[in-house]
C-alpha cells in the first residue's frame, strides 16, 4: 500500500487487515518498509512476495516519476495486480496535477501488469479543508458557479478494498457522491454547521481551467453511488472546533 498513512490509505489498510490480509505500508516514514518512491529506494525489498499493490500515494509534483518506479519494481517482483486510485475529470480539467494523474493512469494501463483503475470525486475531507481556508477572513471568497460532488472517504475505502481483494478489473465505473452542490451551497452548509458568519464573495477566474470547472469537469452525475451527504459528514466532524 503506497500512501498508507494518508486519509484513504489509512482507511483502506484497516479494512484489508480486518479481512485477514497482510498489508505493507510503504512510506518514507515507515519503520518496517521505508520506501522513497521518487528514487525507488527500498521498493524491491518492500514488494518481494507481494501479490497486489494498492497505489494511493499522491503529491503535487513527482507523481509520474514515482509511478514509473513503482511499475518497474512491480514487474520485477511479479506483482499480479496493481490498483490505482485516480480522480474524476483528470481528462477534462487542464490542471497540472490532473495532467500528472492522467499520465499515471496511462502508465498503469500500459504497464503490462494486471490492473484496476478507479476514479472518484473529491472527498468530503478535502472540501472541508478548502472551506475552512476560505473562511479565515470575514470576506469569504467562493468560486462562482463551480459544482462539485463530494464523496465519503470511508465509502471509497470500502470500494477500493473490494477491488484490491478481487482480480484485475481494468478501468471500473467511477464513484461519485450522492449530491451535486456548488461551492456557494457548500459554503452555506459549512457556515451553518460551524456557527460562523461570513460575507461570501463570489469570484471567477479567466482561463480554461476555471471554465472546465464551471462546466462540470469534476462531476460524474450518472455515478451518484456514495451514500453519506456533505451535511451528514459535517454533523459528525465537529466543524465548529476547526
Amino acid at each position: 500500500m503506497t500512501g498508507g498513512t494518508g486519509t484513504l490509505g489509512r482507511l483502506t489498510t484497516v479494512r484489508l487487515r480486518a479481512e485477514g490480509h497482510e498489508v505493507r505500508v510503504l512510506s518514507r516514514h515507515a519503520e518496517t518498509y521505508p520506501v522513497d518512491l521518487r528514487t525507488g529506494d527500498g521498493l524491491d525489498a518492500a514488494l518481494d512476495g507481494v501479490d497486489t499493490v494498492v497505489h494511493c500515494a499522491s503529491a503535487p509534483r513527482g507523481d509520474e516519476r514515482a509511478a514509473r518506479q513503482l511499475v518497474a519494481a512491480a514487474r520485477r517482483a511479479g506483482v499480479g495486480h496493481l490498483v490505482y486510485i485516480s480522480i474524476v475529470g483528470v481528462d477534462r480539467v487542464p490542471l497540472g496535477y490532473y495532467g500528472a494523474k492522467r499520465a499515471v493512469e496511462r502508465l498503469v494501463e500500459e504497464s503490462g501488469l494486471g490492473f484496476t483503475l478507479l476514479r472518484t470525486t473529491q472527498f468530503h475531507d478535502l472540501v472541508l479543508r478548502l472551506l475552512r481556508g476560505m473562511a479565515r477572513s470575514p470576506l469569504m471568497p467562493v468560486p462562482a458557479g463551480v459544482p462539485v460532488q463530494p464523496v465519503e472517504a470511508e465509502e471509497v475505502a470500502a470500494r477500493l478494498s473490494e477491488l484490491a481483494m478481487g482480480p484485475p478489473a481494468g478501468r471500473v465505473p467511477e464513484m461519485g457522491g450522492p449530491q451535486i452542490l456548488t461551492f456557494h451551497d457548500l459554503a452555506e452548509l459549512y457556515l451553518w454547521a460551524s456557527g460562523r458568519s461570513r460575507v461570501r464573495v463570489p469570484f471567477t477566474l479567466p482561463g480554461a481551467t476555471f471554465t472546465a470547472l464551471r462546466r462540470g469537469g469534476l462531476l460524474t452525475p450518472e455515478r451518484r453511488v456514495g451514500l453519506r451527504t456533505f451535511t451528514e459528514f459535517l454533523a459528525r466532524s465537529q466543524v465548529g472546533s476547526g
